[in-house]
């Protein structure tokens, strides 16, 4: 059994990472105001994962790209340009679509659920493995400026001879958001908590 800082009567500041008394409001350092646990981190990730899942929805099943071919418009999901990739013998890219778009940020919201879940409800699962979980999460979440070029891949592969313009349809602003919001999701969780629940 380890001692923590919080047992301790110690907090440390998350800018400059000076300790201090956990009853010192403010580092005396950067003047930062400083808390023993990030406030409401739980509720705030819970937050950004219900409005990433809703966000799922229209991502996928809203057009992502308008083609437009001699006037007549073509609505791509992402779905259907994955099943265009691979009818174009473009395997790779449609790999590489289909685990950004798809696979990364369901990967990402499952991870935080399984952990949140875990500590509010005392499922079996130890601290290693709630850790490893949010670790793979964080390097998952390193390769997230991977999905914001999925819309330029789609685009620049759909563009054609007889191709008049390519515009953003709505689900690429839905497909933006849901990047934004599991970003926000996995950085507003403190892992402390994951401790905390050990010494309670």
């Amino acid at each position: 059994m380890y001692t923590s800082a919080k047992q301790l009567g110690l907090k440390q500041c998350r800018h400059c990472k000076l300790s201090m008394p956990e009853e010192q409001s403010h580092c005396q350092r950067c003047h930062m105001r400083v808390h023993s646990r990030t406030p409401q981190s739980m509720q705030k990730c819970w937050a950004f994962i219900i409005a990433a899942t809703v966000g799922l929805f229209p991502a996928n099943l809203m057009p992502i790209t308008v083609l437009s071919t001699r006037g007549a418009p073509q609505y791509e999901t992402i779905m259907s340009g994955v099943i265009s990739l691979i009818k174009d013998d473009m395997v790779g890219i449609a790999i590489v679509v289909f685990v950004a778009s798809i696979v990364v940020p369901v990967m990402k919201l499952v991870g935080l659920v399984v952990i949140l879940l875990s500590l509010q409800f005392n499922l079996n699962l130890n601290n290693r493995q709630r850790i490893v979980i949010y670790r793979i999460i964080d390097i998952i979440g390193k390769w997230s400026m991977l999905d914001l070029f999925v819309l330029s891949i789609m685009i620049a592969v759909f563009e054609r001879n007889n191709l008049v313009g390519v515009e953003a349809g709505p689900g690429a602003t839905a497909f933006g958001a849901v990047v934004l919001l599991t970003l926000f999701a996995a950085k507003s969780f403190d892992t402390r908590l994951i401790w905390d629940k050990q010494l309670e």
